[in-house]
């Protein structure tokens, strides 16, 4: 059998944590990096069989998801975020690949959102394939300021089984990341070069409620499948007002 850790990085998600090292009980080891928690998540995770390792203060999210891959006393890895769950289905697959030897170097997950009592199996949100299960000398960590991901050396394979993800408490909450993720983004792509006008945002704004709501069929997720689009569309046009507003400002300081 071809040994697993599962790896993941936290700080302060005493709440969310043990039903997130629940699900990876079939796995060889599991390790939690943590960045400084002031609650009891060492501790959940101490007393959940998980080693802890201490990686503070916080590197950012590319930096501290590869040391924590570093941690691992196996090549096979499996990354998971303490709002992440692995499902039944993907817990058979992947026991079912450790006993009979991996075929791909890494494989694709589709990942799920829970939000408003509901799965959200339509809109931007599904199916999110992430990479989180490959062998760590054939890939790793990669990105900027948002949206890192796990790059390998060759194709990867892809798994049917759930990847279980509880992003957000509420609405307030989602809002809350959402004006977090927007500046981070902005001042990335800033860097970046890249700049935007009105009618840039405005047919970003208007593509993304058509994309979420009709194309990828959030139409048919009631009340949820609105939110979300809008909220999606929300986040479209406020990261380019915030790249927007960087350009102006940078304008009047020249």
């Amino acid at each position: 059998m071809t040994r697993v850790s599962a790896v993941l990085i936290a700080q302060n998600e005493e709440d969310s944590l043990g039903d997130a090292l629940a699900s990876v009980t079939f796995c060889h080891e599991v390790v939690v990096v943590d960045s400084g928690s002031t609650d009891h998540t060492c501790e959940i995770a101490r007393r959940a069989g998980a080693r802890v390792v201490v990686n503070a203060p916080w590197p950012g999210f590319v930096a501290q998801r590869e040391f924590a891959v570093r941690q691992a006393t196996n090549d096979w890895v499996l990354a998971l975020d303490a709002d992440e769950r692995v499902g039944a289905a993907l817990q058979r697959e992947i026991v079912e690949l450790m006993e009979n030897g991996f075929d791909h170097d890494g494989y694709r997950i589709p990942r799920v959102a829970y939000y408003l009592g509901r799965w959200i199996r339509g809109t931007d949100w599904f199916p999110d394939w992430q990479i989180r299960l490959f062998d760590r000398r054939k890939g790793g960590w990669q990105g900027d300021l948002v949206h890192e991901s796990v790059r390998l050396d060759g194709p990867a394979g892809r798994l049917r089984g759930e990847l279980e993800h509880h992003p957000y408490a509420d609405i307030a909450d989602h809002l809350r990341k959402v004006d977090s993720y927007t500046t981070l983004w902005a001042r990335q792509a800033w860097a970046a070069g890249r700049r935007t006008n009105v009618v840039d945002m405005t047919g970003a704004a208007t593509w993304a409620f058509l994309r979420n709501y009709v194309l990828k069929r959030g139409v048919l997720l009631g009340g949820a499948g609105f939110i979300v689009s809008v909220l999606n569309t929300h986040y479209t046009f406020a990261k380019l007002a915030k790249l927007r507003e960087l350009e102006q400002t940078a304008a009047r300081e020249e």
